[in-house]
């Protein structure tokens, strides 16, 4: 009976802890503030510093642990990523006490300067819930820009699984260069920036692929993958084949790996055509046979529902 009591309590507590809030964001306070970026603080475990509210209730001071200021220990990350988490959260109210709010275009440049790796992940996610409520139609922002010399950064923020190879409706890419003092700006039709990884795979889907490059190509993924990445040996994954299907698992890895580490005789590996596409369906099979079907057909584009009708004889 005490632990239902206490259970009844609790849901008490939360239910006016969540009035609480929304009765403060009704009005012009900076509790709200405090909070939200405390609040994201804690759920990426960033526990060394928090917000609290100034003695005049009107400021920000920025507290450690045990409660001392820590406005003078901040390191340069540390104040440029703060400053960040209140630029995010100004980007939905008003910085006036009339609480004035209007349609807004909002620009970030290059706001992971001085961040560590984990805090720029932090900055990537945030940034792109702002691009997904802007896509959604949810909250002021009508438009976003987001400029960068960072490619990692630019590569989180930009990740879409939507897109393919070519720009979705609602955005745009561009690049900009300096020439004899004058900046240009360049449309590109998709993303400029893409992972090695994806650009090896990239080669794989052209239709027009070159037969003298195809075998590096195939090498680096299988190693990259399934060797460096899945930690599994090529004899471990070419014993998940039988019979004559073992044997050509066998000669694609050796044949990629000759073809692409030394120059070889017509003789040793004719590569036409015909070959090229023989060992693309092994390689494509050495993927279903390690339960990594998923990843081959996102990495070439296939989509699952297409992948399923084909393999029951429907097309």
């Amino acid at each position: 009976a005490l632990k239902s009591q206490i259970v009844t309590a609790n849901d008490g507590i939360q239910e006016a802890e969540r009035e609480i809030r929304r009765l403060e964001e009704g009005v012009t306070s900076i509790q709200p503030t405090i909070d939200g970026i405390n609040q994201i603080l804690r759920s990426f475990g960033f526990t060394g510093f928090s917000l609290a509210m100034a003695e005049n209730e009107t400021h920000y001071k920025i507290v450690r642990e045990d409660g001392q200021d820590a406005k003078e220990t901040l390191s340069e990350g540390e104040r440029s990523f703060v400053t960040f988490l209140y630029f995010f959260h100004m980007l939905k109210g008003s910085d006036s006490e009339s609480g004035v709010t209007r349609d807004r275009v909002v620009a970030f440049d290059d706001p992971v300067s001085s961040l560590d790796a984990e805090v720029l992940f932090v900055v990537s996610s945030l940034i792109r819930s702002v691009i997904e409520d802007v896509r959604n139609g949810v909250g002021l922002i009508k438009q976003v820009f987001v400029l960068t010399h960072n490619v990692y950064f630019h590569k989180e923020v930009t990740f879409n699984t939507k897109r393919k190879d070519t720009a979705l409706r609602e955005e745009t890419f561009w690049t900009v260069r300096k020439s004899d003092s004058i900046s240009k700006v360049k449309k590109h039709d998709g993303n400029p920036v893409s992972t090695s990884y994806e650009m090896l795979w990239a080669e794989v889907r052209d239709p027009d692929r070159s037969t003298l490059t195809i075998q590096n190509t195939l090498r680096r993924i299988l190693e990259n993958y399934f060797q460096i990445l899945g930690g599994v040996d090529r004899d471990e994954i070419c014993a998940k084949f039988d019979g004559t299907e073992k044997y050509i698992c066998q000669s694609l890895f050796s044949w990629v790996n000759a073809g692409s580490h030394h120059a070889h005789d017509d003789i040793y590996v004719a590569s036409d055509e015909t070959a090229v596409e023989a060992f693309l369906a092994v390689f494509e099979e050495i993927f279903r046979k390690q339960g990594q079907e998923n990843h081959y057909n996102m990495m070439m584009g296939i989509d699952s529902v297409e992948r399923e009708e084909e393999s029951d004889g429907v097309h």
